[in-house]
């Protein structure tokens, strides 16, 4: 369980099973924090589409530009690689004319699948409350 205290930290309950950052690392949730390292990856907007993407099978370069509205080749890419780098992905080339690439998840990233939809149904049924409070907020603040 993950539970955020007084000071707005980040506590876990898990704390075993989370790498302890070298003694001297910062610990106030910067760069040098491993739990950030991960959630910069694995929560950033693009990795997630493409995650829940490769949820379904593998795919090419392609069919994952088709898929995701708004991405360019260069971050799609870019997000390929680092999730590569994470061992989330996994990056076939056959030797044809052109070349053909396909990515899937590995079973690190099919993990991922999971938390990924439960936020999505969690998303999904809050959805209405959050456009709302919004709306609140907006109007109180003359936004």
């Amino acid at each position: 369980m993950i539970t955020i205290n007084k000071n707005r930290k980040i506590i876990s309950s898990l704390s075993a099973q989370v790498p302890r950052p070298v003694p001297d690392a910062p610990h106030d949730g910067g760069a040098g924090c491993p739990l950030r390292d991960v959630l910069d990856r694995v929560g950033d907007k693009w990795s997630v589409l493409v995650v829940v993407l490769l949820g379904n099978g593998r795919l090419r370069f392609s069919d994952l530009r088709r898929s995701v509205e708004g991405i360019s080749q260069r971050m799609l890419t870019h997000t390929l690689r680092q999730l590569e780098r994470d061992g989330l992905v996994e990056r076939t080339v056959y030797p044809s004319v052109p070349v053909r690439v396909e990515y899937e998840l590995t079973a690190l990233g099919r993990t991922l699948i999971e938390p990924l939809e439960a936020l999505a149904h969690w998303a999904e049924s809050h959805r209405s409350v959050i456009l709302s409070a919004r709306a609140a907020y907006d109007s109180r603040d003359g936004v």
